[in-house]
């Protein structure tokens, strides 16, 4: 079935559009959430729940992507049942594996004081995203984004692991450069965001603010919205 049948389903409040939703991207979505949970029963839970945060957004969404609509909703339940998990035991695997790796370029916080902070950040790791070369910015975001693993990335460009992770080596330092150029203070564990020019504007003491965002990754609060500085370059 089409995209836009099955979004005017939702909008007719039909309970088909769940069926069609399911058996167009049931599968789709399941490999997203697989890939951060490793765990077949939490992302059939994760797929299942998505079709209900689907229900209930549309309308008055009518998405221009569905596929990308869906893979939205599905890796942020994937990453909040990762994290409730995590709490009870230490976290691992590939998204953890993904997480540490990328930890020498970005951070994160859900605090309400860096949301400004962070949406400055957002744009600026997307503005990078587009100066990159189409092969190594999607893998860039299979990687980062859909958490795949390096040998699949591999196979599904037909180049050698050793080339993937070199092209992953690259691509995140020359991010930190980037970051750097425009004007991020960046050390581990540890990013200062660059000034904003609203601190400057209002603030009379503004040279002396610089915004912090913690780096704690996957675990409780840790790179709980890392993601989602890539999804919009999706």
């Amino acid at each position: 079935m089409e995209d836009i049948k099955i979004i005017d389903l939702y909008w007719q409040r039909s309970e088909s559009a769940i069926a069609a939703s399911n058996e167009k991207y049931g599968a789709y979505c399941h490999a997203v959430a697989n890939n951060i949970l490793e765990n077949h029963e939490d992302s059939e839970e994760c797929v299942s729940d998505t079709w209900m945060h689907a229900w209930n957004a549309m309308p008055p969404k009518r998405p221009n992507r569905l596929a990308a609509f869906f893979a939205k909703i599905t890796r942020n339940l994937a990453i909040n049942r990762f994290n409730a998990r995590s709490t009870e035991k230490r976290g691992g695997g590939r998204a953890q594996q993904a997480m540490d790796e990328l930890g020498e370029c970005l951070a994160s916080s859900s605090d309400t004081e860096a949301e400004f902070s962070r949406a400055e950040l957002e744009r600026d790791v997307n503005r990078f995203l587009n100066t990159l070369p189409q092969r190594d910015c999607d893998i860039f975001i299979n990687r980062y984004f859909f958490v795949e693993s390096t040998s699949v990335i591999a196979e599904r460009y037909d180049i050698k692991e050793s080339n993937v992770l070199l092209i992953l080596s690259r691509t995140r330092k020359k991010l930190r450069g980037f970051l750097q150029k425009e004007g991020y203070v960046i050390s581990n564990p540890r990013i200062c965001l660059k000034q904003s020019a609203a601190l400057t504007k209002n603030s009379s003491n503004a040279a002396g603010r610089i915004k912090h965002i913690d780096h704690c990754g996957l675990n409780g609060v840790r790179w709980r919205r890392a993601y989602a500085l890539l999804l919009s370059a999706c």
